[in-house]
């Protein structure tokens, strides 16, 4: 193949420099996914935005807050459609492009179709921001090394948080200032972080599965050496390994990957490719049924009109409930692979389960005229930052990580940005209805959430694979060794936390096999003897 030139590229970035770079990037979309998931729940309170926007009720309320997960829906249907074909570089910058757009248009609305049209169309939640975080964890999970990936992708939602408190803290501190720059300035702040991501992403490289998936393997192989560093070449052995994992996946997915036509219709072939859909897309699903977005974007709002705090208040106790969501939230970055993506989810919503049926308990006597029932609000108000906390540990990751690991290679972009359509239209449905629902239903309203995470723990427990420790590849093998796996039970493989011994003993073989055989990659080929390894 020849030496590999990777001082060159990346200005000489490579191994733990060039993915810290990788993550700075992926991580600031990350961040500012969480920035607007926070920000309108400050400003739908100040009282510049309510008077600019004709003074909304609780249902136009949530239309304002809610449309643009319908445009984040169809972002995520168009990356299904096209995200795969240009790339994860390219998808990710043209969101960046159409995210400042829509912030420039947010920014300057003095109407509600003007901002409606803004968010839905081209806003940073809009088709922009499911460009993003539908792009964002694949490049990210497709780039780092196995025993990288779930921190990194953990780590990406963890700032995430500190996107979502920073929005707090910053709608809290222009509440005590007049006039329209109390709400426009949060709005206009989208853009410090598209000049962060436009100012690395062009330079950095583009994913080697990408690249070796659609024949452009010289490049790949560069792009593996390079991220491999201390002194790596394309000849490397363990860059031949990993490039011979990933061709061989190439191969099996070009001859069993069904069109979308087929998964459709029900005639794909391989059923073990729409359960992975199916899964991947389940837990963006469950994300937004577990109640999150009740009080990420509300919980002013439900401080307000649940507990019967003042306005002041509320935004205060929000932005400090921000603080202490991200800090809990890095336990999760501890234990994510030690503990498993399963036991992770489980732990979260049966916690989440407890705090929701004792939020509606408390509430249900809460009473802000009396000092007994100002105990009570109190009491509820402390279960909605347990509640929190349980999310940012066990569940506030998870969800975007599991889609890309456990689709195929050929499935991963359209796999990804189908559960990101689940979280939007499900997202849409939760945050339309949250204000009418509070003012409606009251404290009956938070049974709802805890009925939900009630039923998830037994759902993942016998449904949802472990996906932790493993390689890419090793859940293409998982369930191309177990065409009818359903039950996971049934298969200790797909429930242990730790990697399968046969796929540690087949990599091992392959490496061996890569010192001792002669191996020419070309045109997605493999010729040699490794071609003819079980698990090459």
């Amino acid at each position: 193949m020849g030496t590999s030139n990777t001082k060159k590229l990346y200005f000489g970035m490579t191994g733990a420099k060039l993915n810290i770079w990788l993550a700075i990037a992926c991580t600031t979309a990350m961040t500012l996914f969480g920035y607007d998931q926070g920000v309108f729940g400050g400003i739908i309170v100040t009282d510049s935005f309510l008077d600019t926007m004709g003074n909304p009720d609780s249902g136009l309320q949530g239309t304002i807050v809610s449309l643009y997960d319908i445009g984040c829906f169809a972002g995520a249907m168009i990356t299904i459609a096209f995200g795969e074909h240009f790339g994860r570089k390219k998808w990710l910058i043209f969101g960046v492009i159409i995210m400042s757009i829509g912030a420039i248009l947010q920014t300057s609305a003095f109407t509600v179709a003007h901002m409606i049209v803004a968010r839905l169309i081209t806003g940073n939640h809009s088709l922009s921001s499911s460009m993003n975080t539908s792009t964002a964890p694949v490049w990210q999970s497709e780039t780092a090394k196995a025993s990288w990936r779930g921190s990194l992708i953990v780590f990406s939602m963890i700032m995430n948080i500190a996107g979502f408190s920073l929005s707090n803290w910053m709608t809290y501190g222009l509440s005590f200032v007049s006039g329209s720059i109390s709400w426009r300035f949060p709005i206009a702040f989208q853009l410090v972080f598209s000049v962060i991501l436009l100012a690395t992403v062009p330079w950095l490289p583009e994913s080697p599965r990408w690249l070796i998936a659609h024949g452009r393997e010289a490049e790949g192989a560069e792009v593996l050496a390079s991220l491999e560093g201390d002194g790596a070449t394309v000849d490397s052995p363990q860059v031949l390994n990993q490039q011979l994992e990933i061709l061989e996946a190439v191969k099996i997915e070009r001859e069993q990957s069904p069109s979308w036509g087929a998964i459709l219709k029900g005639k794909t072939g391989n059923t073990g490719m729409v359960k992975r859909l199916l899964l991947g897309s389940g837990t963006q699903w469950m994300q937004q049924l577990v109640g999150i977005n009740v009080t990420s974007y509300y919980l002013p709002l439900v401080l307000q009109n649940s507990v019967g705090l003042s306005n002041t208040m509320s935004r205060l106790l929000a932005a400090c409930n921000s603080v202490s969501y991200l800090i809990f939230s890095f336990i999760g970055l501890w234990l994510i692979e030690r503990a498993g993506r399963r036991k992770l989810m489980m732990w979260g919503a049966a916690g989440q389960a407890v705090c929701y049926a004792l939020i509606s308990g408390l509430l249900s006597q809460a009473n802000g005229t009396t000092t007994r029932g100002q105990s009570f609000g109190a009491g509820a108000t402390t279960f909605f930052f347990v509640y929190y906390l349980f999310f940012g540990i066990c569940w506030q990751g998870v969800p975007w990580l599991y889609p890309v690991e456990i689709n195929s290679l050929s499935m991963r972009t359209k796999g990804a940005a189908l559960a990101t359509g689940s979280n939007w239209i499900s997202n849409y449905i939760v945050v339309q209805i949250t204000p009418t629902g509070i003012q409606n239903l009251g404290w009956k309203f938070y049974l709802i959430w805890m009925a939900f995470n009630t039923a998830f723990v037994p759902l993942i427990w016998m449904f949802y694979p472990e996906t932790a420790n493993r390689h890419l590849e090793d859940i293409d093998k998982l369930y191309r060794d177990n065409q009818d796996l359903v039950f996971v039970l049934r298969c200790k493989e797909a429930y242990q936390t730790e990697r399968p011994q046969r796929f540690i003993d087949a990599e091992h073989e392959r490496e061996e096999a890569v010192k001792h055989s002669p191996i020419n990659v070309k045109d997605g080929n493999l010729d040699g003897e490794v071609e003819h390894n079980e698990y090459a």
